[in-house]
Formats: structure tokens, sequence, C-alpha cells
């Protein structure tokens, strides 16, 4: 399968392996985020199309999927993932094209969702239960106990638009690894590669109807998608407005939400200085700060704040912004002039409550400066909101407890970042922090793919990373034996 060359794409919603649209639906466009250039549209799906795919995909698991191999579900996972490879171009290409990030971005997604491709098809060949002893409990002599991991049926997805091919994958290579069929609702703004990922699949042998894709607002089908009886697990990353609303809306079925963060950052007078506000300032730009494990906040011990600060505005200030298909290009545009425009005026509203802009904070169009503050105050929306968006504050603090404090004075917890050359401080911090995940010497935009992968408080419920995924995919069931 090769991408098309035309400019501009018109995707309708797929199910059953077949293409729904029509010229009587609503649309919805697909505009370059850099330059407002018509990328592509959608046909919206109606509630019956939602209900349609739910319908296609409890047929497909219970006739199809739940009886297939795990050679079988490995062979289409590893084939996807070199068909994928050998596309790494187009597929970074059309990710610039609708997400606005930096081509060499866009490489480094494609080469991750290859990888997570790989894990899951590693992965659907490592589903197993265990031996439990029985003799172990009295009355247990001459019994056997198993458990076995059943696949759990059909899995509603919904998606972000800030990485829309590795995100996507994240949700659908586990639930095939694990023999479930899927539904996915991918984000309206970025639907384009999640389809000629879709469509590299059924090229790999993946049955009709075993994924379906429903294009449109969440407002739409969010509904008609979670609420549905036959949907036993339903997965979701984006805001954690939306996140905590579908799971009132699922009731009682097994959620993942993999929500927003502020992510805190902590720099210890011992760092080695250079090689942290290198990683501060990649981690605060990455998708132009549109990942939910960007760097946020910067505490930096007294000592040493100034000289850290001078490197961090260094740093900042000699990224290159703008055309995100030219390879010199650090930071590209956010989503839309409306995500920019929120980020300046939070900007904004900090300076005129006694924050300064060391570095950036310009805006033209959807392109926003990487920015640098000082002198913010806890109750900041910089700080104490996720912003998302290439901003970030640094904070001085004295001591450790002072630091851990400020850190997890926040209802969000997903990753941290500790900078110390002293390992049992490095520990010792890292247990204190109320986040899912903590790096050492590292910022906490890092993310590899098999990684558990989850927040704490507000930020989430549920762990991402394939593996833990897979069991997150799967019912536990005992099967007990009574020997003679």
């Amino acid at each position: 399968m090769n991408l098309p060359t035309e400019s501009c794409y018109y995707f309708g919603s797929f199910i059953d392996g077949q293409e729904v649209k029509s010229d009587d639906r609503a649309t919805l466009e697909v505009r370059s985020p850099y330059d407002n250039r018509l990328v592509g549209k959608i046909c919206c799906a109606t509630k019956e199309d939602a209900e349609q795919a739910i319908t296609v995909a409890q047929r497909v698991f219970h006739e199809t999927m739940k009886k297939m191999p795990a050679y079988r579900r490995s062979d289409i996972l590893r084939k996807t993932a070199d068909l994928l490879e050998s596309r790494t171009e187009q597929f970074a290409n059309l990710l610039v094209l609708e997400t606005g990030k930096p081509i060499r971005e866009a490489r480094v997604e494609v080469d991750r969702a290859v990888q997570v491709l790989r894990f899951a098809s590693e992965g659907a060949k490592r589903i197993h239960g265990e031996e439990i002893q029985l003799d172990s409990a009295r009355g247990g002599e001459n019994q056997l106990g198993l458990t076995r991991r059943n696949p759990i049926g059909v899995v509603v997805a919904i998606t972000p638009f800030n990485f829309p091919l590795n995100l996507v994958l994240h949700k659908v290579a586990p639930a095939i690894a694990a023999g479930n069929a899927v539904v996915l609702k991918p984000a309206e703004k970025t639907p384009l590669s999640p389809v000629f990922l879709y469509k590299l699949l059924l090229e790999a042998g993946l049955p009709a109807g075993a994924l379906n894709i429903v294009m449109g607002p969440g407002q739409d089908l969010a509904d008609p998608l979670v609420t549905d009886p036959r949907v036993k697990r339903v997965t979701f990353t984006g805001s954690g407005f939306v996140g905590w609303k579908l799971k009132e809306l699922a009731g009682h079925k097994n959620v993942t939400l993999e929500l927003g963060s502020n992510a805190p950052n902590i720099v210890f007078a011992d760092a080695d200085l250079d090689a942290a506000a290198g990683a501060l300032v990649r981690g605060a730009v990455v998708t132009s700060g549109q990942a939910c494990i960007s760097v946020q906040r910067v505490y930096v011990q007294r000592p040493v704040y100034e000289a850290l600060l001078d490197k961090l505005v260094d740093g900042v200030k000699a990224l290159r912004v703008g055309d995100p298909l030219d390879e010199a290009t650090d930071v590209g545009p956010m989503i839309t002039e409306a995500a920019a425009a929120r980020a300046e005026e939070w900007i904004q509203e900090a300076v005129r409550q006694g924050a300064i802009v060391r570095a950036g904070g310009k805006r033209q169009g959807t392109l926003l400066e990487p920015t640098v503050l000082t002198d913010v105050t806890p109750e900041m929306k910089v700080v104490c909101q996720e912003i998302f968006a290439p901003v970030f504050s640094v904070i001085p603090f004295d001591d450790e407890e002072e630091a851990v404090a400020q850190a997890n004075d926040s209802e969000l917890g997903l990753h941290a970042g500790v900078f110390t050359k002293d390992i049992n401080r490095a520990l010792r911090v890292a247990d204190a922090l109320e986040t899912g995940g903590v790096w050492i010497n590292e910022a906490s935009i890092r993310r590899y793919d098999h990684i558990p992968y989850g927040g704490v408080k507000q930020s989430g419920i549920g762990k991402e990373g394939v593996a833990y995924a897979i069991e997150e995919m799967t019912e536990l069931k005992f099967i007990g034996i009574k020997l003679s």
C-alpha cells in the first residue's frame, strides 16, 4: 500500500472493511497547523454508525479474533511493523501535515510506532497464566489450579491529536495481540495517519471488522461508544475534563484513562547542569509542548539557580521555530491558533501577576515561541494547571523536603524528573514524588513504549505500555481441577 499523492484526502468511517461516507453527511476539514492549507476532510459518523461498528466488532471477536492462534496475531502485527517501517518517510510527512510537528520528530514517532507493533507481536506469544499450588490450603490435596488470560471482547479506543500514529497503536496493537476487536475514534484534527495505519493492518492480514474506525467529534460519538453494554473496555487518552466524564458514562466498564499533567522536574546543586539544561529544554518543546509529560515546572536548588537559568534561557533562544517540513526546525506550530492564543494569554496573565518572561513569550498565528518564566507563584495557571504548550517555569528551592512538597502540590501526577549525582537522594525523592513515573537524570518527557505508563491522582487510571495494556485487555480466569 502506497500513500496517495493527492493534496487533499477525503475519508469516511471504516466498518467491517467498508468505507462509510456520503454527500449528505456533515464533514470536517483537516488543515495544516502551520500554514492552514487544506490537507483533507472527514465524513462524520452517526450514532447508528457507532452502533453498527460495535455490532461488527462483537461478531468478528466471537467468530474470528478470540479463536485466532497467537502465532497468527503475532504475524499480523509483525508484518504491519515491517510495512510501516518501509513507509517511514511517507508517514512522517503525513504526520507533519496534520499535526505540525517537525519532520525530525515525526520520524521518531513512526519509529516508535514500529517498535510498538513489534512489542505487541512478541507480546501476543507471551499471554499466559500460572499454576497455583492448591495444597498450600487445607483440603487442597490432589487438586490442580490454573489461571488463563482470555481476551476481553470489544475495546473502544479514543485517541488524541498529538501522537496520532503512536498513541493509536498503544491501544490498537495490544488489543489485537490479546485477541480482541476494536472500535477506534481518532482525533478529528488528526485522522489521516490512523486511516493509513488501518490499511496497513488489513494488508498484513487483519480480518475485516477486527478494527473499525468511526470519524467525527467526540461529543457526538462518545455516548454511543462508551455506554453500549457490548463494549468491555474503554481506553482514552486526552484531557482530564473529558476523561473523567467518559468514566462516568462508562459506568461499571473497565476504563483506562491517560490524562494530563504539569510535570515537575527537580534539579539539585550537585547535578550535571549542562546535561540537565539540555534535557529540560528538549523536554519542554517536544511536539510544541503538547505532550502530557512535557517539562512544565523546573525546581532548582538555590546555589545553582542562576547558573542553570542562564543555560535554560540560552538553550531556548537557540531553538529554531518555523516550518515543520524544514529539517532545521526544532519547534513547529501548535495544533490550532486558538490553542496557541490560550497559552499566550496564560503567559500574559502570569506576567500581570508578577511573573517575568526570560525568553520567548511571543506568538505569530499558531507559532508560539518557547518560553521561560521566573518569579511565578503556585496559584498561577502556568504552574498549577497543564499549559500544554512550549512554556516552563523555573522556581528556586532550598532543600529536598521543600522541593518534594512543591512538586507534589498538584492534583496531577504523571511523570517527574530528578537530577542529582547522589543515588541515595535520587531514590529517596523518587519514592516521595506522587507521580506514576520518575526519571533520574532525565527529564519527565522520556517514555519508552514497553514501560508501564500511567498517572496517579487526576492524571488517570490504569497503565499503558504494551505488556501492561495486554494485561488490562484480558480477563484472568481461574480453572480448578480435582484429580482422582
